[in-house]
C-alpha cells in the first residue's frame, strides 16, 4: 500500500515539473516575416449594385488576374446568386494559365485548357440517359395504389 501512494506521488510530481527550456522554445511561436516580398497590387475594381448584382475584378504585379461578375437568381420560390467569371496566374514553368467558371443553380463549372477533361460518355450509358429523360416521372409514394389502378385502367382501354 506504501509503495502505491509513493509511486502516486512520483507521478504527480513529474508531471508537475515545468516543461524543459528545449520543449518551450519549440511551442513558442515564431514571430518571422513573409518568405517571398508581397505581391503588389497594381488594379482593383468591386461595385455592389442595389439589385444583388456586382462585379469584381483585381490584378497583382506577378501576372495574377482576376474577374468575376454576378446577380441574384430565382427559381420558383428559391433565390440564389449566380456568377461567372475568369482568374488566371503565372506557374511555376512560367506559363499563364487561365480558368473560366460559372456558378449557377446547375453547380460549378470550370473550364481550362491545363484542366483534366472527363472521358466520353460510352455509347449505352448515353442512350439510357436519353431514354430516362423522355420516360414519365415516377409516381408519388404516397399515391402508389392510386397510380397503380390508373395504370390498370389505362392498360384494359
Amino acid at each position: 500500500m506504501k509503495t502505491a501512494a509513493i509511486v502516486t506521488c512520483m507521478i504527480g510530481l513529474a508531471a508537475a515539473l515545468p516543461y524543459p527550456q528545449q520543449q518551450q522554445q519549440q511551442l513558442e511561436p515564431r514571430a518571422s516575416g513573409p518568405t517571398t516580398p508581397p505581391v503588389p497590387i497594381v488594379s482593383y475594381d468591386n461595385h455592389l449594385n442595389y439589385d444583388g448584382s456586382y462585379t469584381y475584378s483585381f490584378e497583382g504585379g506577378d501576372g495574377t488576374k482576376a474577374v468575376q461578375q454576378g446577380s441574384l437568381k430565382t427559381i420558383g420560390n428559391e433565390a440564389g446568386e449566380v456568377s461567372q467569371g475568369s482568374y488566371s496566374y503565372v506557374g511555376d514553368d512560367g506559363r499563364t494559365y487561365t480558368v473560366e467558371y460559372v456558378a449557377d443553380e446547375n453547380g460549378y463549372h470550370a473550364v481550362g485548357d491545363h484542366l483534366p477533361q472527363p472521358p466520353p460518355i460510352p455509347e449505352a450509358i448515353r442512350k439510357s440517359l436519353e431514354y430516362l429523360a423522355t420516360a414519365p416521372p415516377p409516381p408519388p409514394e404516397n399515391n402508389q395504389q392510386q397510380y397503380n389502378n390508373q395504370q390498370l385502367n389505362n392498360q384494359q382501354q
